[in-house]
C-alpha cells in the first residue's frame, strides 16, 4: 500500500519468540534467517493490503483496513515461515496479534491506546500463535479466510493492569494449534490490582524501570517524586512486565494507610501470606518465606513509614532472590539503594506549538485528552482549543493527577475557561511552604482550585471525609459525616459529585457494597482543612464511636453463621479501627481504646494480627485512668489469647489472672470477660501440661456458661475439657466432649470452631485406629477451612489425609492430597506443612519404586527441619520412620547415602518443584 490506511484499523504485531537467546547461539546464521523472516512478513503484509509502519529488531508492526486482510496475511506467513528450512538447529516460532481501533497517524507512525493494546497482547502470545482481541473478533467473525476458525480463551488480564481482554486464537489449517496457557497475569504469583484507566504515556520509563530491575546489581530500586505524579501506576506497570522473570510471584503492598513503622512486616506478610503461628513470630516467618524465593515486592508509599527503611535492607539481606521496588516521596537513603526520579508527562512548547495530530502525542496532552473524553464524551481538541489545551498541561507541569483532575471539569468549563479560572488560581495559590518542591507546591494548588470549584456543602463534605482511612463505605459517611444532620449537601448525592470529580475514586468491597477511596495527595489535603476546621475533634469522636459500635457489633457474629462475612467486613475497616485506635491513645480515650481492643481481639486471632493486636492492647492498659473494670477485663482477656497463641504463657498468664483479680471486685462475677479468662488459663496450664490445674479452670469455665447460659461458650469449655483427657489416654471421655462441642457448634453455625474440633477428634480416632472416621472428620474440617479461605487449615487438613490414604496403600490418592497440600502450604509460606508434606512425598515414593526419589525428597525434608528448626509431626513420626527405613535397607547405605545428600543440597525451592513435578526419577 502506497500510503498508510486511516480510520479504524485492524493492527498486526509480531515478533519472533526467543530471538536474543538465538542470536547468543547463532550469531552467524541468525543474520540470514532475520532477513528471511522480514522477506516472508512484509510480503504477506503487502499481499494483503496491509502496511508496515514499524520494525523494531525482529518484531514487525503492521496496519490494515480489515480484520480479515490481517487474517488473511498472519495465515500466510505462518504457513511460509513453518514450511521454511532454517539454517539454525531450531525453527524460528513467531507469535503474533491482532487488535483492531482507531489510532491517529502521523508521517507513517502510529500513536494512540490501540497500540498499546495490541501490544500488550503480543506478549501473552506462544511462539506459532495468533491471538484476536474481542474487537478484531467482532470485526472479522463473519468474514473469515477460508477454512479459519476462532476459539475463544475467555477473558484474560493482559500485563497493562486495564480492564480483562477476551482473547481469541485463530485456528486455520497446517497450523498449530496447542498451546501452553497464555503468558497472562492469571498464571503467574501476583496480587497486582487492575487499574479503572489505562496507563497513557509512560512506555519509556516502564521500560527503564524494567533494565533497572533487571540488573543484577539492583536489589532496592526506589521511584521518587512528588505526590500525584504516578510513582504507583509506573511501578504496578513496571511489575507487571516483570512477572515472568519473577517465578515466585509479584505482590503490591500498599502503605499509604499506615502510621507506624512496626507495621510493614506484617503489612508485607499479608499480602504474601505468610501467617503467624506461635512457633515462631512473624518477622522471622516472613524472612524465612522470602529468603527461599525469587519475588518482587512494591512497597508503595514507603514514605508513610521511612522509620521502617531498615527492615527492607533486614529481607534483602536474608533473600537473595527478592528485589524491591519502593515508591517514595524522598528517596530512603539506604545502601545499596537505586533511584529513579520519577519526570513529568511529556509537555509541547507553547511557544512553538506542533499541529494538532503531533501535540497528541504528547503525553501530557494525550492523558488530558484521554480522561476528558471519559468525562465528555464528544469532547475533541480543535484548532480553537488546541493552544489551551497544551497551556493546561505546561502549567500543570505534566504531573498525571493534576491533569486527571483539571481534565475531569471538562463538563463545567471548555478548554479556554479552564485555563482562564486555572492561571489565576495558580497565582495564587503557590505558596507552599517554600521547602518543597516547586512541583509539589503546583500540585497543591490544583487540589486547591479543584476544592475550590466545590460548593459550600461539598466542601465541608470533602474534609470530614478525611476522618476515614483505608476507604469508606457510604453508611459510614452519612453517619460520621452528617451526624449532627449539619451537613449542608445529601451525602449520596455529595459523593457521587465528588466522584465524578475525581476527588474520590470507587472500588468495590467484600460484600459487593461501593466504597470510597482517596488518593493519598488528595486525602492530605483533605486532613489539612480538616484540621483547620473547629470540628476536626468532633468529628474523630464521632469516627471512633462508629466504629467501636461496629467492633462490638462484630463481636458475636464471629462465632455464628456469618463468620466470614463479618472477618471480611473487619478486614475491609481494618484501617479504620487502626485511625480509631490511634486517636483514642492520643487522646487518652482508655475506655474507648479498651472496648475497641477488646471487641477486636477475635478478628485479631482470626486473621493473625496477633503481635499488632498485643501491642494496640498494651498500648489501651497503659492509659492513666485504666477505664472501667469490665472493658479492662475484656482487653486483658484479648492479650491472654493472642500471648497464648504465640506461645508467651507467661505474659498470657499475667494478664488473665490480673483481670480475674479485677472481676472478684465485681458484684455481677458472671461475664464474658471471665468466661474468656478462664478459658485462656486453662488452655495455658494444658500447654504446660498441668493437666489438673486445666481441668479446673476449663471445669469453671464450663460452670460459669451454663450459669450465663451461654450456648457458645459452653460449646467451646467443652472442646477444651476434652483435650484434658485426650492427653490422659481417656480417649471415650475425650470423644464423648468433642462430640457435645461439635453438635452446638453445628447449631451456632461456627465453622471455625467447629473445623477445629473436627481436626483434634478426627486425630484421637487416628490414634484409636479407626482411618475410616478420622479421615471422615478430617474431611469435614478441611470442607469448612475451604468456605473460610484458611489455607492453612486447609493444606494441614489434606496432609493429614494424605497419610490416611498412604496407610490404606492407596497411594496415587495420598500423592494428589499431599501435592495440593504443598502447593498451598508454600504459597501461604507455612513451613512446618511443607516439611511434614515432604516426608509424606518420600513415603509415597518408596511403595512406587522411585527410591532415588524418597531419598531426595527426605533428604530436603531433613535439611528444612535443621536449618529451620522446625519440630516434626509427631502424628505420624513413627510411621514416616520406618517406611523410610524400609527404602533406605532396599537401596543401600551407598546408593542412599548419595541420593539423600543430593536431596539435602537443594534449595527449598527446588525441593518443591520437584516434589510437584510427579513421579520422575531425580537427575542432575
Amino acid at each position: 500500500m502506497a500510503s498508510p490506511p486511516t480510520g479504524t484499523l485492524t493492527f498486526l504485531f509480531t515478533d519472533i519468540e526467543g530471538s536474543t537467546k538465538m542470536w547468543e547461539r547463532h550469531p552467524e546464521a541468525m543474520q540470514p534467517a532475520l532477513a528471511r523472516h522480514d522477506e516472508i512478513l512484509r510480503g504477506a503484509t503487502e499481499q494483503h493490503g496491509g502496511y508496515a509502519f514499524k520494525t523494531v529488531g525482529d518484531a514487525f508492526c503492521c496496519a490494515f483496513s480489515t480484520a480479515t486482510d490481517a487474517l488473511e496475511a498472519a495465515i500466510e506467513a505462518q504457513r511460509a515461515l513453518l514450511g521454511e528450512e532454517w539454517k539454525v538447529t531450531e525453527p524460528l516460532k513467531v507469535r503474533m496479534a491482532l487488535h483492531t481501533g482507531e489510532a491517529q497517524e502521523r508521517d507513517g507512525d502510529y500513536f494512540g491506546p490501540p497500540l498499546n493494546r495490541v501490544a500488550r497482547l503480543l506478549t501473552a502470545a506462544h511462539g506459532g500463535q495468533v491471538l484476536l482481541s474481542a474487537a478484531s473478533q467482532e470485526t472479522a467473525r463473519d468474514q473469515l479466510p477460508s477454512g479459519a476458525a476462532l476459539m475463544d480463551l475467555g477473558e484474560n488480564r493482559l500485563k497493562d493492569l486495564f480492564r480483562p481482554e477476551r482473547v481469541f486464537q485463530l485456528l486455520a489449517p497446517e497450523l498449530p494449534f496447542e498451546f501452553p496457557p497464555l503468558r497472562t497475569l492469571d498464571i503467574y504469583r501476583n496480587n497486582l490490582p487492575l487499574q479503572p484507566t489505562p496507563l497513557v504515556g509512560r512506555e519509556k520509563e516502564v521500560s527503564e524501570v524494567c533494565d533497572l530491575l533487571r540488573a543484577e546489581e539492583t536489589r532496592l530500586l526506589t521511584l521518587t517524586g512528588p505526590g500525584g505524579i504516578g510513582k504507583t501506576r509506573l511501578a504496578l506497570q513496571a511489575a507487571a512486565d516483570l512477572l515472568d522473570e519473577f517465578p515466585d510471584g509479584a505482590f503490591f503492598v500498599p502503605l499509604a494507610t499506615l502510621t507506624e513503622a512496626e507495621l510493614l512486616l506484617p503489612a508485607v506478610a499479608e499480602m504474601v501470606g505468610v501467617k503467624e503461628t506461635g512457633e515462631q513470630p512473624l518477622d522471622e516467618g516472613i524472612k524465612d518465606y522470602l529468603s527461599e524465593r525469587r519475588l518482587l515486592l512494591v512497597l508503595d508509599n514507603l514514605e508513610q513509614v521511612l522509620g521502617a527503611a531498615p527492615a527492607v535492607t533486614e529481607l534483602l539481606a536474608v533473600a537473595p532472590g527478592l528485589k524491591v521496588l519502593a515508591t517514595s516521596r524522598a528517596p530512603l537513603a539506604l545502601y545499596g539503594e537505586h533511584e529513579y526520579a520519577v519526570p513529568p508527562l511529556s509537555l509541547p512548547d507553547v511557544r512553538h506549538l506542533p499541529d494538532i495530530a503531533a501535540l497528541s502525542q504528547y503525553a501530557a496532552v494525550s492523558l488530558f485528552i484521554e480522561r476528558a473524553q471519559a468525562a465528555k464524551a464528544e469532547f475533541e481538541v480543535t484548532s480553537e482549543s488546541a493552544p489551551a489545551v497544551a497551556e493546561i498541561c505546561v502549567r500543570l507541569d505534566g504531573l498525571p493527577l493534576a491533569i486527571e483532575l483539571a481534565a475531569a471539569r471538562i463538563k463545567m468549563l471548555p478548554p479556554k475557561a479552564m485555563l482562564q479560572r486555572l492561571s489565576s488560581r495558580l497565582k495564587l495559590l503557590t505558596g507552599g511552604a517554600r521547602d518543597l518542591p516547586e512541583r509539589q507546591r503546583t500540585l497543591r494548588a490544583t487540589i486547591e482550585w479543584s476544592f475550590a470549584l466545590l460548593d459550600e456543602g461539598e466542601q465541608l463534605l470533602f474534609a470530614r471525609l478525611a476522618v476515614f482511612s483505608g476507604g469508606r463505605t457510604l453508611e459510614a459517611i452519612e453517619a460520621i459525616c452528617d451526624a449532627q444532620g449539619d451537613l449542608p449537601v445529601d451525602g449520596f448525592e455529595g459523593v457521587s459529585s465528588l466522584l465524578n470529580k475525581s476527588l474520590l475514586r470507587q472500588e468495590e468491597g467484600p460484600d459487593g457494597e461501593p466504597r470510597f477511596v482517596m488518593l493519598e495527595t488528595v486525602h492530605e489535603f483533605a486532613r489539612e482543612k480538616l484540621g483547620q476546621s473547629a470540628e476536626a475533634e468532633e468529628i474523630k469522636r464521632v469516627h471512633a464511636q462508629y466504629f467501636l459500635t461496629l467492633a462490638e457489633e462484630a463481636y458475636p457474629e464471629l462465632r455464628g453463621a456469618d463468620q466470614l462475612e463479618w472477618l471480611e467486613r473487619l478486614e475491609a475497616e481494618h484501617d479504620n479501627m487502626r485511625a480509631a485506635l490511634t486517636w483514642a491513645l492520643k487522646r487518652n480515650e482508655a475506655e474507648v481504646a479498651l472496648r475497641l481492643g477488646g471487641a477486636l481481639s477475635v478478628f485479631w486471632l482470626l486473621r493473625d494480627y496477633h503481635s499488632e493486636g498485643r501491642r494496640w492492647l498494651q498500648e489501651a492498659l497503659a492509659i492513666d485512668g485504666r477505664g472501667s473494670l469490665g472493658s479492662r477485663a475484656m482487653a486483658l482477656a484479648g492479650a491472654g489469647w493472642l500471648a497464648e497463641n504465640q506461645g508467651d504463657l507467661d505474659p498470657a498468664q499475667e494478664a488473665c489472672e490480673e483481670g480475674l483479680e479485677l472481676l472478684a471486685n465485681e458484684a455481677r462475677e458472671a461475664s464474658e470477660a471471665k468466661l474468656r479468662l478462664l478459658a485462656c488459663l486453662g488452655w495455658v496450664a494444658w500447654t504446660r501440661e498441668e493437666l489438673g490445674q486445666a481441668r479446673e479452670l476449663l471445669e469453671e469455665s464450663l460452670a460459669l456458661s451454663r450459669e450465663m447460659s451461654d450456648t457458645w461458650w459452653l460449646a467451646f469449655s467443652l472442646f477444651g475439657l476434652a483435650i484434658v483427657p485426650q492427653s490422659l489416654g481417656d480417649s471415650e471421655r475425650a470423644t464423648q466432649l468433642y462430640e457435645q462441642s461439635m453438635e452446638l457448634f453445628r447449631e451456632l453455625g461456627d465453622k471455625q470452631s467447629l473445623a477445629f474440633c473436627l481436626t483434634n477428634l478426627a486425630m484421637l480416632m487416628y490414634s484409636q485406629g479407626d482411618l475410616g472416621r478420622a479421615a471422615q472428620l478430617t474431611e469435614e474440617a478441611v470442607a469448612l477451612q475451604r468456605q473460610l479461605g484458611n489455607r492453612g487449615g486447609v493444606s494441614m487438613g489434606l496432609y493429614n489425609l494424605g497419610w490416611m490414604a498412604l496407610l490404606q496403600d492407596d497411594l496415587g490418592r495420598a500423592a494428589d492430597l499431599y501435592r495440593e497440600s504443598l502447593s498451598l502450604s508454600w504459597d501461604a509460606g507455612l513451613n512446618p506443612i511443607v516439611q511434614s508434606t515432604l516426608e509424606g512425598f518420600a513415603c509415597v515414593a518408596g511403595p512406587q519404586g522411585a527410591a532415588e526419589r524418597a531419598a531426595w525428597l527426605w533428604g530436603a525434608a531433613q535439611a528444612l527441619h535443621e536449618t529451620k528448626g522446625i519440630p516434626r509431626d509427631i502424628d505420624f513420626l513413627a510411621e514416616a520412620d520406618a517406611r523410610i527405613s524400609a527404602v533406605r535397607s532396599g537401596m543401600g547405605e551407598e546408593a542412599w547415602g548419595e541420593a539423600w545428600h543430593k536431596g539435602r543440597a537443594m534449595t527449598l525451592d527446588e525441593a518443591v518443584s520437584y516434589a510437584l513435578a510427579g513421579e520422575e526419577e531425580a537427575s542432575g
